[in-house]
């Protein structure tokens, strides 16, 4: 079945007239009959009844008439879509974000972007790191954000965005002031972000002063995380630009040196969208020296 033979179809069905809907459809006549035939012998029947000086539809059209024109507008309706995506007038894009990862921190960009294309399509994944480089290798993302993801796929392209540390955020102020040390952490009960990229380095600094982090609590979101450092349930390790609380305070760890470094994460030779496109440039041209440290 041809798209061309459902469209004289429907017109033929509309001005019930062979020769105005050869008008309509701008074909010559025998060319629109012809057609009508062709589909005909697909359907197994006929679909009009000639009679002239009109033509009557037939049980069978009637039948097939709400199913074409549902046909026919989806058909008319993907092509229209793909149109405006090609011209630039509708974008969509895909993109995996690490849990660890705050959303917040990109939202100028995202926002630039919306200016850029007038209908913006967004569909965001959050995963651990293995779960965001496992999306970007089957292709239900275009373009993930993330710390290292411990995955040496050759085909998978980094581009380095910005450095930070890590720091200690709580209810009350820990220990004498200043910085806070591994003996004021383990008078705390720990929350771990077992999500995190980097949560078997923290473990590793834990255990290596003698603080056991099979006794933290676990926790699986940066909002439940928030939850219970506002409710004063524990202490917790997070990256500088986390967005925490402005009831919460921070201090750097006397002697934890350990940085993280967040990528942009891409897939080589494969093609992308304009609106990925778009993304990556400002995104690798950004100022992230200047960004501001989370609250």
């Amino acid at each position: 079945m041809e798209m061309h033979q459902v469209r004289y179809f429907l017109a033929v069905a509309r001005t019930l007239n062979f020769t105005r809907a050869a008008e309509e459809c701008n074909v010559a006549q025998p060319s629109l009959t012809r057609a009508i035939r062709q589909l005909e012998e697909e359907l197994g029947g006929d679909l009009f009844r000639r009679e002239r000086p009109q033509a009557i539809i037939t049980e069978l059209g009637e039948r097939m008439l709400p199913l074409l024109q549902q046909c026919y507008d989806s058909a008319i309706g993907a092509r229209t879509l793909a149109s405006s995506i090609k011209s630039g007038e509708i974008g969509a894009l895909r993109l995996a974000l690490s849990r660890a990862i705050e959303l917040s921190l990109f939202v100028p960009q995202l926002t630039e972007l919306q200016r850029a294309f007038s209908r913006l399509e967004l569909k965001f994944l959050r995963g651990t790191g293995a779960e965001v480089a496992e999306v970007l290798k089957k292709g239900h993302a275009e373009l993930a954000i993330a710390a290292g993801i411990g995955e040496d796929w050759e085909r998978l392209d980094r581009w380095p965005l910005f450095g930070e540390g890590f720091e200690v955020i709580s209810k009350n102020p820990i220990g004498q002031g200043g910085d806070v040390t591994p003996q004021d952490l383990s008078k705390e009960q720990l929350l771990l972000r077992a999500y995190c990229e980097h949560a078997g380095d923290l473990a590793a600094f834990l255990r290596q002063h003698g603080i056991d982090p099979e006794r933290a609590h676990e926790v699986a979101s940066e909002r439940d995380l928030v939850t219970l450092l506002e409710a004063g349930v524990g202490v917790a390790i997070v990256p500088q630009s986390m967005v925490g609380s402005p009831r919460l305070t921070r201090a750097p760890i006397k002697g934890f040196d350990l940085t993280r470094t967040v990528y942009l994460y891409g897939v080589a030779g494969r093609q992308r969208t304009a609106v990925a496109t778009a993304l990556m440039k400002l995104l690798r041209g950004a100022n992230w020296k200047a960004q501001p440290q989370a609250a």
